[in-house]
């Protein structure tokens, strides 16, 4: 069974011209044009699957500044406001709540580097306590043990993945934008070097700005226009268990599995980190930029199979835009999970948290999270290539920073003040070296 997600009716007449297009109906893209139609521009979106069908509703749904790396701190702050600014701005329910995230563990280095981002995270105003061992095993008590210590974040939260995108998108709509689904981008047509449209399966919008937040489709996309952008995805999967479960924390994390109560009252586990890669013709051509990325996090990376060279989202392949594309041919990524860590996370689950031990699998799935090699999201305006704002390779954080991305991605459209600085994000800086800029967390 797939992840769960809310189905909604889009426009269904293709505009022929529009103030910006924004390409792809994840959180990023419904957030960037939220907040451009909010500022009376005339948005057109369009997606070429389902709002919300890929990542956007396969992940956790963390809303957090807790170990964000500082780099991404000040996009998180913002968004835990936005997220809440939305729903009364709307009247639209994305199932954001300030639950709190619980962390626990045994080990002394992770507790130490805990503490390390705590004292860091305090200079800029962020909220996060040490928990002694008492305080855990306290707080832990759904566990039934004991703890050396932990650290809870209380203005953090979470946001329901089955329900947030199609709901932003819905408000777009209300905004007087609209939205398109099932309707790919195929590529954009230029006039003295810049944007000049977007051309569809459906046929051809004219616009000056294009946001492209293709989520892991972003760089092949890139490709068919001449730009370089360095990004390579691995294949997660998770599953979630029926309600029933009392007495658990809404967010708790720890080394074996991470457990986090959805919308119905069900819960997700995983495990942070686990994860297969899949052989790509685009991660081979991007190998290099991995190694530091890879080198960090190999203990919990395996060997995948050629699922993902099938799917075409990393493909090198060149394509018409006058016929159907890879994108056409697979419009929603919908990878098969793995089905020895669907055990495995099934079995630290029970034996973590024994409330979960009765309770049935209701659903199980994967999901592609692209990645950067710094693990820090491209955001900003193609320097070749006036009129394209990037916004993608969000790292598996895409989703918690989904709203402050779409804002910082509609002040630059419209050259106002940055919500935060830009200068992190900015697709130029792939143009160099990764080695010793891994984010942290």
């Amino acid at each position: 069974m797939p992840a769960p997600l809310l189905q909604i009716e889009t426009t269904p007449a293709l505009p022929t011209s529009a103030d910006a297009v924004v390409i792809g109906g994840g959180i990023v893209g419904v957030f960037a044009a939220y907040h451009l139609a909010r500022r009376g521009l005339k948005v057109a979106l369009v997606e070429k699957g389902r709002i919300g069908a890929e990542q956007s509703s396969r992940n956790w749904g963390w809303c957090r500044q807790q170990n964000r790396d500082a780099r991404e701190l000040p996009m998180a702050t913002k968004s835990l406001s936005l997220w809440e600014d939305f729903a009364g701005e709307t009247g639209e329910d994305t199932g954001f709540r300030r639950c709190g995230l619980l962390y626990l563990s045994d080990d002394e280095s992770e507790l130490a580097g805990w503490a390390r981002w705590g004292d860091f995270a305090r200079t800029v105003g962020v909220t996060t306590h040490m928990l002694d061992g008492a305080q855990a095993s306290e707080k832990g008590a759904a566990t039934g043990r004991r703890w050396k210590g932990g650290v809870v974040s209380p203005t953090d939260g979470t946001a329901d993945p089955a329900r947030a995108a199609p709901v932003v998108a819905r408000a777009v709509m209300k905004l007087g934008g609209t939205v398109h689904q099932m309707c790919a981008a195929r590529g954009l047509e230029l006039e003295a070097g810049r944007v000049s449209g977007v051309v569809t399966e459906a046929g051809t919008i004219r616009t000056p700005i294009v946001v492209l937040s293709g989520g892991a489709w972003a760089s092949s996309f890139c490709r068919q226009l001449g730009i370089r952008f360095p990004q390579a995805s691995i294949r997660s999967s998770i599953l979630s268990v029926a309600p029933g479960a009392e007495g658990l924390p809404a967010a708790l994390h720890t080394a074996a599995v991470s457990a986090t109560r959805r919308g119905d009252g069900g819960y997700t586990l995983a495990i942070s980190g686990r994860a297969r890669v899949d052989p790509t013709p685009q991660q081979i051509r991007f190998a290099r930029h991995f190694v530091p990325m890879f080198a960090r996090r190999w203990r919990s990376l395996a060997p995948g199979g050629f699922e993902g060279w099938k799917s075409g989202h990393e493909t090198l392949q060149r394509w018409r835009l006058d016929e159907p594309t890879p994108m056409e041919f697979n419009r929603i990524l919908d990878p098969r999970p793995d089905q020895t860590q669907i055990r495995l996370t099934l079995e630290r689950a029970r034996a973590l948290l024994p409330a979960l031990q009765k309770l049935p699998v209701s659903a199980a799935w994967a999901g592609y999270i692209d990645s950067t090699p710094d693990g820090v999201p491209a955001i900003g305006e193609i320097s070749s290539l006036p009129g394209l704002v990037l916004a993608a390779g969000f790292s598996g954080h895409g989703f918690g920073i989904g709203p402050g991305a779409g804002h910082l991605v509609a002040d630059l459209v419209t050259d106002e003040p940055p919500i935060v600085d830009p200068k992190p994000y900015h697709p130029d800086r792939l143009n160099g070296s990764a080695w010793g800029k891994v984010a942290d967390f």
